[in-house]
């Protein structure tokens, strides 16, 4: 990949050729988080059609967010408050690791961070939905920023440094 003039899918081709299997395995913590909001979709839909209805809300009055959430119960609205979140912060840890991967930073050290940052958001996630704690979800949020903020500052580093 000496020659700067290469386009992007020559490069990516490049570096997966060169990685394969090892890509794969690096890679495999942002499928597991790609799931798990997947899950948490299903999850979302499973609990809020049957309050609505419960609740007779008309799928036209609820086009807003927050518009019917008196009378939702908060454990419904707490389910799909986790879909959003899995929508915000792990969007970085997304482009982080695709830009890992791409240029030489799929490393041990980057995996074991990714699989620990997976392993909050679920944590993050299930305490969201299961306890009205939300100091213990605040420190799951709080763990899974400074290991977010780990990998930035690696990648910073080996990038700048």
């Amino acid at each position: 990949m000496e020659n700067e003039n290469l386009d992007p899918t020559t490069m990516i081709n490049a570096v997966i050729e060169a990685h394969g299997a090892g890509l794969l395995s690096f890679l495999t913590p942002v499928l597991l988080l790609v799931l798990w909001t997947a899950i948490m979709w299903l999850w979302m839909y499973a609990t809020r059609i049957p309050a609505m209805q419960k609740a007779q809300i008309n799928p036209d009055d609820a086009r807003h967010p927050g518009t019917y959430s008196d009378k939702i119960p908060p454990n419904v609205r707490a389910v799909a408050d986790n879909y959003n979140h899995l929508h915000e912060q792990p969007t970085l840890f997304y482009a982080l690791m695709m830009f890992a991967a791409l240029t030489g930073g799929a490393d041990g050290l980057m995996m074991q961070l990714a699989y620990g940052y997976v392993a909050v958001r679920v944590l993050h996630s299930l305490i969201q939905i299961l306890s009205p704690k939300v100091m213990h979800r605040f420190l799951m949020f709080s763990i899974g920023s400074i290991v977010l903020f780990v990998m930035i500052g690696k990648e910073v580093i080996r990038v700048f440094l």
